[in-house]
């Protein structure tokens, strides 16, 4: 006698096989499928917000200078005043993580008054300074009135003022009719800047383009204050070439500054926030996970007469248990996609809210439908073997 082999069931089979237990009973689906979307949900947000969070903390600090070095001439070994090549701020600028770099010198001897009816003795501590055309994004200075230099101004006489530097002066706005005596020459006011936190050398400074101080002013040419912004994880590498790189031939004579305290502090709210986000995902997992196996074991309770008739009809037990096991991913799969899009849009609704960037990383909602599926799996394969278990007998002598 020859004995028939079970039919195989084709992977479309399977799953419709699987969602059948989900249609007839589309009420307890919803709600079991909701209980693991809130869970995901809830993770998804957290993350979403935490790093929504991270990023407008990310932005502030970046603003107050994170990444922001300074190079300056130091001393000589006899203890005088050096000074930078003419080329460091060029070659600081070649620095593959540097991103922008500007610098300003300092024109001795130039002074700054309203006319020349003021005493020479009354200089209101100002000072002129050379500049780059960009130092304003360089050192995030931001004009209050009038306009920064452009190439055209740069070389003729027109002048930026700090803060400090225009109240001082009287210059409220500056206009073609506003104009002062630097040195010997009138230069026009065409800007006024807002006080410069990173650079507040800034303040109390004329500012004047690089070429029209060394044409009318006598300057050397040489830069006192190189201003640069670089990578934020390269921060640190960057600061250990940076004074070989401005003066090869005397790295000595040259003065870096360090690293703000405040790239530290961003670190360690960052490793907090990582943590915090783990933790809470966990959780969540654990509870979408408990709601699937509670979920699938009430299934099996309940349709133990549909597992005796198909095993009376022919169905082997891995087919039972394939049955059950597809139907907890595709309630799995369902309740974390749900979870993951309303997590999204809570996540986008807060940072709105707050009037911060919008941030869920792709991990998040990648790594919470990933891991539902793999939970839901897991949840679900006790009850699946459970219901292969079941002899057919006692399967439909159930009620």
């Amino acid at each position: 006698m020859t004995r028939l082999s079970p039919a195989r069931l084709a992977p479309a089979d399977v799953v419709r096989v699987g969602g059948a237990g989900l249609r007839t009973r589309p009420a307890r689906a919803l709600l079991s499928a909701l209980g693991i979307a809130i869970g995901i949900a809830a993770m998804v947000a957290v993350v979403g917000i935490s790093s929504s969070s991270q990023e407008q903390l990310d932005r502030r600090l970046a603003a107050l200078g994170t990444n922001l070095l300074t190079v300056a001439p130091g001393q000589t070994l006899l203890g005088r005043r050096a000074t930078l090549p003419a080329e460091a701020e060029p070659m600081i600028g070649r620095i593959g993580p540097v991103t922008t770099v500007a610098a300003t010198g300092k024109v001795e001897g130039a002074r700054v008054y309203r006319s020349d009816r003021i005493p020479k003795a009354e200089t209101n501590g100002l000072v002129v300074l050379a500049a780059r055309l960009g130092l304003p994004q360089t050192v995030g200075a931001t004009v209050r009135e009038g306009t920064w230099l452009n190439g055209a101004t740069a070389r003729y006489p027109a002048a930026v003022l700090g803060a400090s530097a225009a109240d001082r002066l009287g210059v409220g706005r500056p206009s073609p009719l506003t104009s002062l005596l630097v040195g010997a020459q009138r230069f026009t006011v065409v800007g006024v800047l807002d006080p410069v936190p990173l650079a507040p050398e800034l303040d109390a400074a004329v500012l004047v383009g690089w070429d029209v101080a060394a044409e009318a002013l006598g300057f050397d040419g040489y830069a006192t204050m190189v201003y640069l912004r670089c990578a934020d994880p390269q921060v640190e590498s960057v600061r250990a070439v940076l004074a070989a790189t401005a003066n090869p031939v005397a790295p000595g004579a040259v003065a870096v500054s360090k690293p703000s305290d405040l790239l530290a502090a961003r670190r360690a709210a960052g490793e907090t926030l990582n943590a915090l986000l783990l933790g809470l995902g966990a959780v969540a997992l654990l509870v979408g996970g408990v709601g699937v196996a509670n979920t699938m074991v009430i299934s099996v309770l309940e349709r133990r007469s549909e597992i005796g008739l198909r095993r009376a009809l022919g169905a082997t037990r891995g087919q039972v248990r394939l049955q059950f096991l597809t139907e907890s991913l595709l309630l799995s799969a369902l309740g974390g996609l749900g979870g993951v899009l309303l997590g999204v849009a809570v996540t986008a609704s807060y940072a709105t809210y707050q009037r911060w960037p919008a941030v869920v990383p792709g991990w998040a909602t990648a790594g919470a439908l990933a891991a539902t599926v793999l939970i839901g799996g897991v949840a679900g394969l006790y009850p699946a073997v459970r219901a292969a278990r079941l002899p057919p007998t006692e399967a439909l002598s159930s009620p």
